[in-house]
């Protein structure tokens, strides 16, 4: 039975304000999932602006790395996360090794993320750069004193360094290119040198070795360079006189370069907004995210071009290491042993 024309044309009229209707719920919908080890004051702006622009809202899960890690294992295919974002590569590549991501093939990430800044194979790629270095006391050590962190197992150096614990992710990683670099042994042999040359006990943070060097503690420290730039900037007076009291030091610049690690991210395996998921790894790439991750943590930026903040730019250019991360998250269980074997606590 052939239907009326008008009827028909109503019925049209109908589904296809059904379908705009699913199609706008569809994008009012849209969403990506975050676990991320990253502070919140440190990311959550930059994910706001990127609401604001896209429509897609973010939802955000922050802890520790080795929880999330956890977390997205007991969960597995049913967990909600779409991105995970740590603040070391060695993370990056345990939740690579044990399946928890994916590789994703994007022209707009491989333009913005320089490849020693990203997983060979796409699973990961770095967000902001930052820098270990060294931090001597400015009464007490003369800058030609010093020049690469191997130099730093000179017998001259016995009682004088102060560093963190060797269960901080970034000593583990300083030592992972080490081991890329130098090799096994000389790795072993420098760590049991630091090891020999401590002030104390390894406690505390970066921000407590740069400050016992101020205290008259120790005459050296090994710390990241945004630890530096937030006591600097601190407000509290006991963090900004403590800083003026020390000064940075680029160690590799006659060799290697200075050591560079990353914070970054990754699509998980299990990921239900894989498109909106890269949609915002690249905006995270891009000049505005990476403006945003040199201002207000006084870290580098990935994307070729981008400044610094005005702070970080007047510690001058520097050489940095040419090596891919991925050799970092690759050696970091080799590093763990070898700081067990040395005793470094």
């Amino acid at each position: 039975m052939r239907m009326p024309r008008n009827r028909s044309y109503a019925f049209s009229l109908i589904g296809a304000a059904l379908l705009v209707g699913a199609s706008l719920n569809a994008a009012s919908a849209a969403e990506v999932n975050v676990y991320t080890a990253r502070k919140d004051h440190l990311i959550k702006p930059i994910l706001d602006k990127f609401t604001q622009q896209t429509g897609i809202k973010v939802n955000l899960l922050s802890a520790g790395e080795d929880q999330l890690i956890e977390r997205l294992k007991s969960e597995g295919v049913n967990s909600p996360a779409d991105i995970f974002q740590t603040t070391d590569v060695a993370r990056l590549n345990r939740a690579r090794v044990e399946g928890l991501l994916q590789p994703i093939t994007s022209s707009v990430l491989e333009k913005n993320v320089p490849a020693k800044y990203r997983d060979p194979q796409g699973y990961w790629f770095g967000q902001s750069a930052r820098a270990r270095v060294i931090f001597y006391s400015k009464d007490r050590v003369k800058p030609g004193e010093l020049s690469t962190f191997e130099d730093l197992a000179d017998p001259k150096w016995k009682g004088r360094i102060c560093v963190r614990s060797s269960s901080s992710a970034y000593n583990q990683s300083l030592l992972a290119g080490m081991i890329a670099v130098d090799g096994l042994e000389k790795a072993e042999a420098w760590s049991k040198a630091i090891v020999a040359s401590m002030a104390r006990k390894p406690q505390g943070g970066d921000r407590d070795q740069i400050s016992a060097v101020a205290a008259g503690q120790c005459d050296i420290a090994i710390a990241n360079t945004y630890y530096f730039a937030g006591m600097i900037t601190s407000d509290k007076a006991e963090e900004r006189d403590a800083a003026a009291k020390v000064a940075l030091f680029w160690p590799g610049q006659q060799g290697r370069g200075a050591h560079m690690n990353i914070s970054g991210a990754g699509i998980t395996k299990s990921a239900k907004n894989k498109a909106e998921a890269v949609k915002l790894m690249e905006f995270l790439s891009g000049a505005e995210a990476q403006q945003f991750y040199a201002e207000v943590n006084n870290e580098f930026p990935v994307l070729p071009g981008a400044k610094r903040s005005q702070l970080v730019s007047a510690w001058g250019e520097f050489k940095e290491e040419t090596m891919n991360v991925a050799m970092l998250g690759e050696n970091n269980a080799q590093a763990i042993r070898v700081f067990d074997r040395v005793s470094w606590r």
